[in-house]
């Protein structure tokens, strides 16, 4: 037995879910009368929704789900500064600090150093250029993480080791768990595959596709050499600002541990860590301008409710006689109210449903849209967490649109039946005029935000990268020869087949580099001339890549002082080298570099210029162009193999011809069949 207060809270509940039905049955036959309402409202939210689903299945996924690593609050990326140096404002560190922050720190449990690089891989007859990483051994440890498959590797394996993505696992391997211990060619030699990490891991991009850890040696290495990436594991409790002041301490011994220059030792006293989340350093790049879309349709789906609003204060308007009936036989304001919210609710829920269907087909095309290097995108879609999503915001845009129209409409005039004979009464509509000030103020905001984007677009559409971006197409080829046992052979080869592009119909023009602009990064050291060459501590910072054959002219880089490069460059002529604009700057203030020479003070060997060419913008187009050396296929020396991961640069007549390159046999035969195909 209930008592008299639980039966009467039962009853009243039960008594609310019956009117509640009641109005939703009449509700529902009111908008099949008005099919043109139904119809427009419907759909205006729906597309107001669905939109709302489709960046939030987005966000969801790329922002709001943790990272595939146990407890990762505490991983943190380290990377140093060296404000009032000649250094970027933020790069990698070398192996020293990796070493002693490892063995010294109090605050760091654990350390590991990352990268990542394209080489070759070979499965059987299949060879392709694909992304590998060469972390240090202690990568997985400081991630937490173990393979579902095998071990990882251990100082033991010698960096002859390697651990499997789950992605190459399957499309390389047809997940096959006899992997494991087998060994096949990965970037350079034949490696063991010791395990297959799990899906939904990934570091330091999804592109990896397979690691190989190497334990780094302390007798061998050079202080001083940056640029490496390193991420470590936080004690618990440890604040950021903690973990600086300590790393900044260990950092200002590292002269007297590992040695090194008076101009390293200069560095390192104006050295500051740089300590951020690997949260931030993984998904910062992304998470602004998600967050943004994400407003951005916010803002979409309140214009859409002042729009239904507005349609159901005119209905309302029409329905006030209606109405007035009503409250004359007795029904309440919050029955009048709640009679109005049901039609909106259902307008919601159908718009809701509809919007489900919308984010389901538009989703897909988004991520094909977005750049491809947008973390865990691939993974959208429309997820429980979407689902809930979706129905959350339908029932927000039920009391956005459909409350204050209820409001308005719930005190009918009982005038109304008095008048109905001669028309009704004239009242002021201030709530349509505030909705549409609101609609107007929300619109202006999308305006004002949309025309920022367009010239923030136009802008960058305008930025001279240095090189042309049309009718031009890169790939890499990944060959095997046996025959290929020094620098001019090698170049002998690349130049080869250079020429076997370069006949295909449709083909311009074709180049070689080693790093394509706006797709791969290049290492920087220090240069002297002779002119600065007695200065031991001298030398300025300059970024360096290689080229070849008709690069410069296929890219559209001019040539503005000398010569670009000629075949005998990478055969017999060798120590020869290209410097761009701000390079020949740099190096000879306003002098002329054709002829100068310039060396690497840690190599001793002495390069000559013979032509200059333009700046180019090798990171993005809101970066200062690079101050950059052009190296030839080869060294100095015959037995230099400088070009180790060739691109090929063709440029075509026009957008309409597509160059396709069919291999017949595998990649280490080196008979090859190229055929032009029109698209």
């Amino acid at each position: 037995a209930t008592g008299p207060d639980e039966g009467g809270h039962g009853r009243g509940i039960g008594m609310a879910m019956n009117h509640w039905r009641n109005d939703l049955s009449l509700a529902l036959r009111s908008l099949k009368r008005a099919p043109g309402f139904t119809a427009i409202a419907v759909v205006t939210l729906a597309v107001a929704i669905g939109a709302n689903a489709g960046i939030f299945s987005v966000v969801e996924t790329v922002l709001l789900r943790p990272l595939p690593y146990p407890d990762a609050d505490r991983l943190v990326r380290i990377a140093a500064s060296a404000p009032g140096t000649d250094f970027p404002d933020e790069f990698g560190v070398s192996m020293e600090f990796y070493v002693h922050y490892g063995e010294e720190s109090d605050l760091l449990e654990s350390v590991a150093t990352y990268n990542w690089f394209t080489n070759t891989m070979r499965v059987g007859d299949r060879t392709e250029r694909v992304p590998l990483s060469a972390p240090s051994l202690s990568l997985f440890a400081t991630l937490s993480v173990t393979p579902m498959l095998g071990r990882l590797p251990t100082a033991e394996d010698e960096g002859m080791a390697a651990v499997l993505s789950h992605a190459a696992w399957v499309s390389w391997f047809g997940a096959d768990p006899e992997v494991i211990g087998q060994s096949y060619y990965m970037a350079g030699t034949s490696r063991t595959v010791v395990g297959v990490m799990p899906p939904g891991f990934w570091f330091p991009n999804e592109q990896v596709l397979a690691w190989i850890p190497f334990l780094p040696r302390t007798e061998n290495l050079t202080p001083g050499r940056f640029g490496v990436g390193m991420v470590g594991r936080v004690a618990p409790g440890t604040t950021q600002v903690a973990l600086v002041a300590e790393l900044t301490r260990l950092a200002l011994q590292l002269p007297e541990r590992f040695g090194g220059s008076a101009r390293y030792a200069d560095l390192i006293q104006a050295h500051r860590p740089v300590v951020r989340s690997l949260d931030e350093e993984l998904l910062g790049d992304v998470k602004g301008p998600l967050w943004v879309l994400l407003g951005s349709v916010g803002i979409v789906l309140l214009i859409a409710c002042a729009n239904v609003a507005n349609l159901f204060i005119v209905r309302g308007e029409r329905r006030q006689q209606d109405l007035a009936v009503r409250k004359a036989l007795g029904a309440g304001r919050a029955e009048l109210i709640r009679a109005q919210m049901a039609e909106a609710v259902l307008i919601a829920v159908m718009a809701g449903a509809l919007a489900v269907a919308l984010a389901w087909l538009t989703v897909p095309l988004f991520v094909r849209a977005a750049p491809d290097d947008v973390p865990r995108l691939a993974q959208a879609g429309i997820t429980p967490a979407t689902l809930l999503f979706t129905g959350t915001v339908s029932l927000l845009a039920a009391l956005l649109s459909g409350l204050l129209p209820a409001l308005r409409a719930s005190t009918p005039s009982l005038a109304r039946l008095r008048d109905a004979g001669r028309g009704s009464t004239r009242r002021r509509h201030w709530a349509r005029d505030g909705l549409v000030v609101g609609q107007t103020a929300l619109a202006l905001v999308l305006l004002i935000g949309s025309g920022l984007l367009v010239r923030s677009f136009s802008a960058l559409r305008n930025v001279d990268p240095g090189y042309d971006t049309e009718n031009i197409f890169t790939f890499q080829i990944a060959p095997e020869r046996t025959d290929l046992v020094d620098g001019p052979t090698w170049a002998a080869f690349h130049m080869d087949f250079a020429d076997r592009i370069r006949a295909l119909p449709g083909v311009e023009s074709v180049g070689i580099v080693e790093n394509v602009p706006l797709n791969e990064g290049v290492g920087s050291s220090r240069y002297v001339t002779e002119e600065t060459a007695a200065d031991a501590e001298g030398g300025a910072l300059v970024y360096a890549t290689f080229a070849g054959e008709d690069y410069f002219s296929t890219m559209g880089i001019a040539v503005l002082q000398g010569r670009a490069f000629r075949r005998a460059d990478h055969i017999s002529d060798l120590g020869h080298v290209l410097v761009s604009r701000s390079a020949a700057d740099l190096l000879w203030p306003g002098g002329d570099p054709v002829g100068r020479r310039l060396m690497q003070p840690q190599n001793e060997v002495w390069w000559t210029v013979v032509g200059v060419v333009e700046d180019v913008l090798q990171y993005g187009f809101r970066d200062d162009p690079l101050p950059m050396i052009y190296y030839p296929m080869v060294g100095q020396n015959p037995g230099d193999y400088s070009l180790s991961s060739p691109a090929y640069v063709p440029s075509q007549e026009d957008n309409h011809q597509r160059i396709e390159f069919i291999t017949h046999r595998p990649v280490r035969d080196p008979s090859l069949e190229l055929r032009s195909e029109q698209d």
